[in-house]
């Protein structure tokens, strides 16, 4: 019992810590404030607060989601009261999930207020949605489920982490499914596309209303180190010996996994593989040599860079010529902002492909490299997938 005691204490003092807050007894301030943070107005403003009443400094900083200075990654300065909380406005925002984080006199936190998270490969950041979108918003409607789920890596000599949707109805019914394989950017990990991503959502809204058909969506993690490293693999373990680990352990491993463990068609016409930036990049890698196993492919503000690109069709002749795998091939699709710095390398790869006779889908929208597209072009592209 005073074992149990003991840990609950400490449980209490971490959360007293984790809010920059100290305990009452030990403040003349007295209890602590309470606050709400974020808090998402009407009018699609949001306050961030914290409490941290013998902070000299608190900033609020974001990996580049927020519009305006916070996406050029100037921090912006929160204002403290009378009762020692900080808080600062910005907006108004359009739809979207954004990611944040304080400075607390130099020391990076999350929200303590704010139970919603999403990881990056390298860090953690808490999560805001803003409401207003017709389809990542959480609606009345049938919802499926993203479970994290671990598996065997020969590859890599470990264990590893994706993410899985299943749509409404999976659980409780016996029928089989088409697949699509959705990877993340640089910054990312597993879970991006489920968090600021709302890959769950957009699914679970275009099923509803019909204009996409009901799959699963595997989301891996693309990094083999950081946060996608394989638990329990030796230092030098044999991702060190694999020219390109992720390719080696999502064919070899990952989508043997999905097939074995999940009700998923496994022809051709029932997988599509799509990515973003980095996963862009490496969907083409994955997809290119195995295009018997793909009828579509998506790359989102990604493709070939100039400076690689004789390089990689070299590489890749043998596929780009392959009259027989390319008329299977029922959708190849490009998205990217006009704005967004990989513009070049993206007409740099559509000139590739067509010379080569892919007949390229290009979608360019407004805006540049973030979730806003991102969480776009998967609503373009799902509804048209296994036609």
């Amino acid at each position: 019992m005073q074992h149990t005691r003991r840990l609950a204490g400490c449980a209490a003092a971490a959360l007293l810590i984790l809010s920059a807050a100290p305990p009452a007894a030990q403040t003349p301030r007295g209890s602590q404030p309470a606050i709400t943070s974020p808090e998402v107005r009407p009018d699609r403003r949001v306050t961030f607060r914290v409490a941290a009443p013998d902070a000299t400094k608190v900033e609020l900083r974001t990996p580049g989601d927020i519009p305006g200075s916070l996406e050029r990654g100037v921090p912006m300065p929160l204002t403290k009261n009378a009762q020692g909380v900080w808080e600062v406005t910005v907006g108004p925002l359009p739809a979207g999930a954004y990611r944040y984080a304080f400075a607390v006199d130099g020391l990076t936190v999350v929200d303590s207020r704010n139970p919603a998270t999403s990881p990056t490969n390298l860090t953690v950041y808490s999560l805001v949605v803003v409401p207003g979108s017709e389809f990542f918003d959480t609606r009345a409607v049938p919802h499926g489920a993203v479970a994290s789920v671990h598996y065997p890596s020969t590859t890599l000599g470990g264990v590893r982490r994706m993410h899985v949707y299943t749509p409404p109805g999976y659980e409780a019914g016996r029928d089989r499914y088409p697949v699509l394989y959705l990877l993340h950017g640089t910054g990312d990990a597993d879970q991006s596309w489920s968090t600021v991503g709302r890959a769950g959502f957009i699914l679970d809204n275009l099923v509803a209303s019909h204009s996409a058909k009901p799959m699963l969506v595997v989301m891996p993690a693309g990094h083999v180190n950081g946060a996608g490293a394989a638990l329990g693999a030796p230092a030098s373990g044999a991702a060190s010996q694999d020219p390109d680990p992720f390719l080696g352990d999502f064919v070899t491993d990952l989508m043997p996994y999905v097939e074995k463990h999940y009700r998923v068609m496994t022809d051709r016409p029932n997988r599509a593989i799509a990515g973003l930036s980095m996963g862009g990049g490496q969907a083409l890698n994955i997809a290119l040599p195995h295009l018997d196993r793909f009828a579509y492919l998506g790359v989102f503000s990604s493709g070939v860079p100039a400076n690689v690109a004789d390089a990689w069709e070299r590489q890749h002749l043998a596929e780009l010529d392959d009259a027989a795998a390319k008329r299977g091939l029922k959708l190849l699709w490009f998205g990217t902002g006009k704005d967004d710095f990989v513009m070049d390398t993206t007409r740099t790869t559509l000139a590739l492909m067509k010379k080569h006779g892919f007949s390229p889908v290009f979608v360019e929208s407004e805006g540049g490299h973030n979730w806003m597209n991102w969480r776009d072009y998967l609503s373009l592209f799902a509804p048209q997938l296994f036609r």
